[in-house]
């Protein structure tokens, strides 16, 4: 990596693509389950194709909550009001497995300190990764990191009624090239973007769509960037015709879909379950959440340009069973250092992961639900929310071990 010449891609989504749909409906309940009972378990999974959501959700909580009106809610939210699929008219089928309320196991890591938080365990097995590099602010790659910038910027358009022919569903793509491991240029842009009329029946042309997203969603998200796209720059916006309506009319959704576009886009290395949909103490999600935290800050402290962590938690033990560390011949010390020197500094343990970075209280801290939020745009490498797993906090205490 670190003197490798190479072009990389990386895509991201909108908030209206059927399988981020199906992500956001997953962690909205996630959150409203949360914010009536912190210790609560949930898991909670969604379809959608044509106008049916099928919503699967298995759950312990001392706490009601009518799972099809958050359905419902965010549907309208993200913009399906009307049309073929909608927030009033679609069918939610609904499966749902209450499991009975254990005291025992509602265990409140804010009020355990030092050995207690060894009672809590992993209740799965998981191999997860973390990875951080220099090639931005964020320090994530800089292809997904464009991506999410251009999604971004096409909800907003749409959100806002910029172009209001434009519909929720939309996906983008950025090419980066690099020289000796370094991005140096945008190679090439496509933009999918869903209208609401072809343009025999009063929809854009291709040629207005090119122009209008050019104007209000290309040049607008590149306009902080040192990196812009340049004369020889490839740009594509729907190469293979109008996409109408888009959304669950043409293409379905599964929770978890797009774990790609939720991490690293392919850049590094990912676990093989979603994020999405999954309570603080499935350790397979806020293990990733720490692996990012650790690769972060040993890029952070200047140690290594890059570096990759996977963690494997075992089922009932509290910290991971091995911890490896990866920095593609980047780091001023040996790997074998490094991983002394992050265990040293770093709590790995489930307990202190939740408790540390206040998993079960975020979404009542957060106005309009927090893993909602987080889970279209990316899990990891979010500047627009003040993430734990983001803070280099740890950066200086690297340093010192250091020395």
């Amino acid at each position: 990596m670190k003197n490798a010449d190479f072009i990389f891609s990386s895509e991201s989504v909108t908030e209206g693509h059927p399988d981020k749909l199906c992500d956001i409906i997953s962690d909205a309940i996630v959150d409203r389950v949360l914010q009536k009972d912190p210790l609560a378990k949930i898991r909670a999974e969604c379809a959608v194709f044509t106008n049916v959501l099928f919503l699967a959700v298995k759950f312990s909580t001392v706490a009601p909550v009518d799972f099809s009106y958050i359905a419902r809610q965010i549907i309208k939210e993200v913009g399906y009001a009307e049309g073929d699929f909608n927030a009033k008219t679609c069918s939610i089928v609904t499966s749902y497995q209450e499991v009975p309320v254990d005291e025992s196991m509602r265990i409140d890591e804010s009020t355990l300190e030092g050995d207690e938080l060894n009672r809590v365990v992993a209740h799965d097995q998981a191999t997860v990764f973390g990875f951080a590099c220099d090639h931005n602010s964020a320090y994530m790659p800089h292809s997904i990191w464009l991506a999410h910038k251009l999604s971004r910027r096409l909800t907003s358009v749409y959100l806002q009624g910029l172009l209001p022919y434009l519909q929720p569903d939309g996906k983008t793509q950025v090419s980066v090239e690099f020289k000796k491991g370094v991005p140096v240029r945008v190679h090439s842009i496509t933009i999918l973007a869903s209208q609401g009329l072809p343009p025999h029946k009063g929809g854009p042309s291709p040629k207005k769509l090119y122009d209008d997203l050019m104007e209000y969603v290309i040049i607008p998200a590149f306009q902080d960037e040192e990196i812009k796209p340049g004369q020889f720059t490839k740009i594509f916006v729907n190469p293979e015709g109008p996409i109408v309506p888009g959304g669950p009319s043409i293409h379905s959704g599964l929770t978890g879909r797009k774990l790609t576009v939720d991490t690293y886009g392919g850049f590094a290395r990912h676990m093989d379950s979603a994020l999405s949909g999954k309570d603080p103490s499935r350790v397979d999600r806020i293990g990733a959440y720490f692996a990012r935290y650790v690769a972060k800050n040993i890029v952070a402290s200047g140690i290594a340009r890059a570096c990759e962590v996977q963690l494997s938690y075992s089922i009932g033990l509290p910290e991971p069973v091995s911890i490896n560390i990866e920095t593609f011949g980047t780091s001023k010390i040996s790997e074998k250092k490094l991983l002394s020197l992050v265990r040293e500094v770093f709590d790995f343990r489930v307990g202190a992961i939740i408790k540390n970075f206040k998993l079960r209280e975020l979404p009542s801290r957060v106005k309009g639900g927090f893993y909602r939020k987080l889970a279209a745009f990316g899990q990891v490498g979010r500047m627009d929310m003040s993430l734990p797993w983001e803070r280099t906090d740890r950066a200086e205490d690297l340093k010192s071990a250091l020395s």
